[in-house]
């Protein structure tokens, strides 16, 4: 047999392995180790570009500081004082407890850079309350689902910190780049959930009050402080993005020490209606002791011990990708399509089609070093097209038939996955529009940039 028919069938291989469920990780592990075989290179040689990959990466350093981060950020009551907040404001709108929802991520994105992070925590949160509120169980999931894809936008993100270290890019700037297309996925999606649930009636609605809306606003604190801390550092260069998660994590750490007694004090959260709940009742916060935080680092080590294997071997994956030729078929497929318009947009389809079967994490280090060279010569700026690139993975997190939050989003609220799937299109329409029209609107992630 030739190479390429041994390189067709070990992708066929590892093809039905990814279908029947095989984790990621080890699809593109078998893929990489029987391509080397194929190719001549040794395992010695494979070993050493995994090991290479953490001894360039100082950048990385931050990605486990800031899953730690999202950890702390829902043991110590901040995530549920934004939330609170974020209803307060919303309300007193037909499906405002849904758009509240929405904007809880939005606020819990900008300290964990996380998606599955925010899903997990705002969907297992607000699910309940949503239910008890009048909404549509399967229509609760799908918002947190949604909601949970701007999570790799809104900075800090994890992926922004893979993107910037893959491309040599300032991981500073692609942050800032971030903050208005992720308001605008907020936004976007907030309009298309106050359509759904105006047709179909759901939602309780509490009267607008502003002392309400301060009052919520002074409990959540905390988790303002830690978003104006994480981007004042980032936007005035007072730090890097590695040495912003480790303030990040020392802050949010702290605030879990001193809400642990206010809980104790005030008592627990009670199960009535969000709806019904009293001022006090919406201030509980929750926190930990000191002998919590060993278990706390632990959960977030698992799954930074997820994903920092992935990413070592996609990277090793795009190295031999290169060597069979693959980035220069595609590179070439797409300079084929024309100028400025047709290569973005193809690389657009190109994204979000590769968002459909795979984790945002392979599909940036994959596709990401092919399409962007190709971007920057016909004009397109590269923090520009940086986030265009993560802006489209994202919005895998909720297209079938991989849809990572549609996974996670089913898991914390006991919802069926293909239950889920009706009530995302109305979320995929929305992003999908305002994906097309950051595309089209450069200045959108670069106004807030200094000389840009």
């Amino acid at each position: 047999m030739t190479d390429a028919s041994w390189v067709t069938l070990i992708s066929i291989s590892v093809t039905v392995l990814f279908m029947i469920g095989v984790p990621v990780f080890l699809v593109i592990a078998y893929w990489v180790i029987g391509c080397s075989f194929v190719l001549g290179l040794t395992l010695d040689n494979l070993g050493a570009e995994l090991l290479n990959v953490f001894n360039k990466g100082f950048a990385l350093l931050a990605m486990p500081l800031f899953i730690l981060t999202g950890d702390l950020i829902n043991r110590s009551g901040i995530a549920r004082r934004l939330s609170d907040f974020a209803y307060a404001v919303l309300g007193w709108i037909r499906g405002g407890l849904a758009m509240a929802s929405l904007g809880a991520c939005g606020l819990f994105a900008a300290i964990s850079g996380s998606n599955s992070a925010t899903t997990a925590t705002i969907g297992s949160m607000l699910h309940p309350e949503m239910v008890k509120g009048g909404y549509d169980e399967r229509f609760s999931a799908a918002t947190a689902a949604a909601g949970g894809t701007v999570g790799i936008i809104i900075p800090p993100s994890i992926i922004f910190i893979v993107y910037g270290f893959l491309m040599n890019l300032p991981i500073s700037d692609l942050f800032v780049a971030g903050i208005i297309p992720g308001a605008l996925m907020v936004i976007g999606m907030q309009v298309a959930c106050w359509i759904i649930c105006r047709m179909n009636g759901w939602g309780f609605l509490i009267p607008l009050h502003f002392s309400r809306i301060l009052k919520t606003a002074f409990g959540a604190w905390l988790g303002f402080f830690a978003i104006g801390l994480v981007l004042w550092g980032i936007y005035t260069g007072k730090f890097s993005p590695t040495e912003a998660a480790g303030v990040t994590v020392g802050f949010c750490m702290i605030a879990g020490f001193v809400s642990y007694p206010l809980n104790k004090i005030m008592g627990k959260r009670s199960e009535r209606p969000v709806a019904e709940k009293s001022y006090a009742e919406m201030l509980v916060v929750q926190g930990f002791t000191v002998k919590e935080v060993p278990s706390i680092v632990i959960r977030s080590a698992q799954i930074t011990g997820i994903l920092a294997p992935l990413i070592a071997i996609s990277v090793v994956m795009q190295q031999i990708l290169s060597l069979l030729g693959a980035q220069q078929t595609i590179g070439d497929f797409v300079t084929s399509m024309g100028g400025y318009h047709a290569v973005l947009f193809t690389s657009m389809v190109i994204v979000f089609v590769s968002g459909m079967v795979l984790e945002s994490l392979p599909v940036t280090i994959i596709l990401a070093p092919i399409l962007a060279p190709i971007a920057a010569s016909v004009g397109v700026d590269p923090v520009h097209f940086s986030v265009i690139f993560l802006v489209g993975a994202s919005i895998g997190f909720i297209t079938p038939p991989y849809g990572l939050n549609l996974y996670v989003a089913s898991g914390v609220t006991g919802v069926p996955y293909f239950r889920l799937l009706r009530y995302t299109v109305p979320y995929l329409f929305a992003l999908i529009s305002v994906w097309i029209v950051v595309s089209l609107t450069p200045q959108l992630a670069l106004m807030l940039l200094p000389n840009r």
